[in-house]
């Protein structure tokens, strides 16, 4: 199912001069006014914007065509915004989405995170604050996708029977793979290659989500909680990533460890 017209389609040349390949984004909001506006702002950006009003027809728009970010917005008619982040994220782990929320609602931005979303703001939004969110997630899309110098190949890391390849964004533990969203694998990556330094909340939104990120320690919390139902035997007793109580969180290379015993 492609786009309605009722959710206008927006492809406009930049107005600062040519991108040879504008990204593609999904906007899904129900506003008629809101979407417009991040439509228009979006078009004079450089990018190509399909925008949609409800989220049956953004699945639909999902499934026929492939983008670069989604901006979804979670209180829409019929098929809210946390189903359609879900949905997603059963078939797709790495496109990155942006939720777009009612400040009354921050249960929901919790929920939407725990359910893969990457990154969130509350309305009344700034338009400066929402655009450089956007350009921070398609360049961390772009980088996840060729790699920081274009081509980069990358020996796999291994922790343990917890290997992480970076070039084919694959997570396997003893042997079988294991589902991670974007945001997910780079907080394994980045603990994986430092085996026991602590790192503090806050470097982990500075090197994870961006110094730009101005959201709550808690979506640290969050993605550490889907990590460890993902990758530990027992989430309640972690093995691979611990908390430093005081600092932050860990990662313990279980074989080194043995080898320590």
């Amino acid at each position: 199912m492609q786009p309605q017209a009722g959710a206008s389609r927006v492809e406009t040349e930049p107005l600062f001069g040519a991108r040879p390949m504008p990204y593609r984004i999904l906007c899904v909001e129900d506003n008629p006014e809101i979407g417009r506006l991040l439509s228009e702002r979006l078009a004079e950006a450089g990018h190509r914007c399909d925008w949609v009003a409800d989220g049956e027809v953004a699945l639909g728009a999902l499934e026929n065509s492939a983008y670069d970010l989604v901006m979804l917005d979670l209180m829409l008619p019929g098929i809210d915004g946390l189903e359609v982040c879900r949905r997603l994220r059963c078939r797709d782990s790495r496109t990155p989405v942006l939720m777009v929320t009612a400040k009354a609602a921050i249960h929901d931005v919790v929920e939407g995170l725990e359910l893969g979303a990457d990154d969130y703001v509350t309305k009344p939004f700034h338009m400066p604050i929402l655009m450089a969110r956007v350009q921070a997630l398609l360049r961390r899309g772009q980088r996840q996708a060729q790699g920081e110098d274009g081509i980069v190949e990358t020996a796999p890391l291994v922790r343990g029977t917890l290997v992480i390849d970076a070039d084919q964004h694959r997570v396997t533990l003893d042997g079988q793979p294991v589902q991670l969203t974007g945001k997910e694998f780079a907080l394994l990556s980045l603990f994986a290659r430092h085996p026991g330094h602590g790192f503090t909340r806050g470097e982990l939104l500075d090197k994870v989500w961006g110094e730009e990120f101005d959201g709550y320690d808690h979506t640290v919390n969050t993605h550490i909680n889907r990590l460890r139902k993902k990758i530990e035997v027992d989430p309640a007793r972690p093995r691979f990533i611990q908390t430093v109580w005081g600092v932050g969180y860990r990662f313990v290379d279980p074989a080194a460890e043995d080898a320590d015993t």
